[in-house]
């Protein structure tokens, strides 16, 4: 909306391109190390997505380097593939080897970087700058030249080496805020200074060390820069690099620029690398994290449910992900009615208010209710004996390996109320022992069937029990009771079925 107002401010080129470096600055995410067979599947599924380009590696690295940029190669990709050089015969004959069609070259030019890494002067940097992009348009290929740390390069220097590379014949020029110290406003003007002195496009590459990766990225376009470095999930070095859903969705939802990329791939791409990876993406992680399109509070899934742009800038599917309503503390009884006739769970109203009790209660002790537990509770719910002749007042347990295990129970029969203590094998056998004792008159009623199981994962899983009991008359009834401690759904579900029982009488 607002930013309508402000586009004519902007120098948004028609369209940009991704130059995406999660098979390259990915892997330099501490701890990844991505094998050839890995690097061939994630290249396949950027290509889908639509990159223009895809960075295969650093070619002079290994011999496994190689060999994937090789690969990838064979595999005929529309994408263009980029192998990384230090400005090094060596490392540019490497990444020629390989037979790809794009070169991305590189050397440090801040001061920092000239005095205690390279030991070079400027004028030694420049000169090997200028004769690596000879060599590359020697041999016929795209070049692409990075000034290391451009960020933290003296402006007029930068921009005298940019202009002798591009005079050389770079293809594109790279400026990469290498350690993620700039700021929106000061990345708008070096690209905007840039631009004005050079007429090769501008390519942008951001870290994320101050969690600016992805701004920096737009501004730079916003700016005139016409291609973006990327990695998915926003892998990288440190605290790692732009990431390529949260950059490619701004650029085409906020400021409508058109580009070849199949967003409804998004989700998929970025669950595939983070199990190729092993790095887990926070849950709230923007654009395809598992909660980016969950809702819990209950005023915003009244509004999504009424119009789903009430509370989302755009839709699930676009990026390929699902909406989810997670139900908790925070969840309106809409919400959970809405669940419900999603799963065609036709209840009363009496029905429905024992269930968003039980979500509520559920929910202020920290526990999410899950879709499969929502349904376990309106089972269990709808299931109940339409009677309680006999009702639980209250019981205990101990348990341990040095005790016995000892139960006592509270009943309220029609009115009386009864206690007991028994002890059994383990505390849920010591509190159906102590509910028989009680029962005098329903000694006859036996347990037939006992089942437990875990609704969902985790120690604080919801536990559904069902049993199955039965009289000398032959009376059967089932029993069920889903609730997070165990003995206390035995207890419920074995007096569920006893109530059913004794209204058979």
């Amino acid at each position: 909306m607002y930013i309508e107002k402000v586009k004519d401010q902007m120098n948004l080129p028609e369209t940009v391109r991704i130059f995406d470096t999660t098979l390259r600055d990915g892997e330099q995410t501490p701890g990844v190390a991505i094998t050839v067979e890995e690097k061939i599947r994630v290249a396949k599924r950027l290509d889908e997505l639509g990159v223009n380009v895809i960075e295969a590696g650093f070619p002079a690295a290994s011999s496994g380097e190689r060999e994937a940029a090789r690969e990838i190669l064979k595999l005929g990709l529309d994408a263009q593939i980029c192998g990384l050089a230090r400005p090094l015969k060596g490392d540019l004959d490497a990444v020629i080897d390989c037979g790809v069609d794009y070169i991305h070259t590189f050397i440090g030019t801040s001061s920092l970087h000239r005095k205690y890494k390279l030991k070079m002067t400027k004028e030694e940097i420049l000169s090997k700058s200028v004769d690596a992009v000879d060599y590359i348009k020697d041999h016929g290929i795209v070049a692409e030249f990075s000034a290391e740390d451009a960020t933290r390069t003296e402006f007029d220097y930068l921009k005298e080496i940019y202009k002798a590379v591009e005079d050389a014949g770079a293809d594109y020029i790279n400026v990469p805020d290498t350690v993620g110290v700039m700021v929106p406003t000061s990345m708008k003007w070096l690209i905007n200074n840039l631009n004005e002195h050079l007429s090769i496009p501008i390519s942008v590459h951001c870290h994320d060390d101050f969690g600016l990766a992805v701004a920096n990225s737009l501004i730079s376009v916003e700016a005139g820069a016409g291609q973006v470095h990327t990695t998915v999930n926003g892998l990288g070095e440190r605290a790692g690099n732009a990431s390529l859903e949260e950059v490619v969705m701004s650029l085409i939802t906020e400021y409508g620029i058109k580009m070849n990329i199949k967003t409804e791939k998004l989700v998929n791409l970025s669950e595939f690398v983070s199990r190729i990876t092993g790095v887990k993406m926070p849950p709230n992680k923007a654009i395809v994290g598992e909660n980016a399109f969950a809702h819990e509070a209950g005023i915003h899934v009244h509004g999504v449910l009424e119009k789903a742009e009430t509370y989302e800038p755009i839709t699930p599917e676009m990026v390929g992900h699902t909406r989810k309503i997670i139900l908790g503390k925070h969840t309106g009884a809409k919400a959970i009615k809405s669940k419900l006739d999603e799963y065609g769970i036709d209840i009363t109203n009496e029905q429905f208010d024992k269930i968003f009790r039980q979500v509520k209660s559920l929910g202020d002790k920290g526990i999410c209710v899950t879709d499969a537990d929502l349904k376990a509770l309106a089972e269990n719910v709808i299931g109940k004996a339409k009677e309680e002749i006999v009702k639980l007042e209250g019981f205990s347990v101990m348990t341990g390996n040095i005790v016995m295990p000892t139960a006592t129970v509270k009943l309220n029969i029609d009115g009386e109320i009864k206690t007991a203590a028994k002890t059994g094998v383990g505390p849920v056998d010591a509190a159906i022992n102590a509910i028989q004792s009680v029962l005098v008159d329903t000694t006859d009623i036996e347990l037939q069937e006992y089942n437990i199981k875990a609704v969902t994962g985790g120690t604080n899983a919801l536990a559904e029990v069902f049993v199955i009991m039965g009289d000398k008359k032959g009376n059967r009834a089932t029993g069920r009771s889903t609730t997070e401690d165990i003995v206390m759904a035995s207890v419920e579900a074995v007096l569920d079925a006893i109530n059913k029982i004794l209204l058979l009488r």
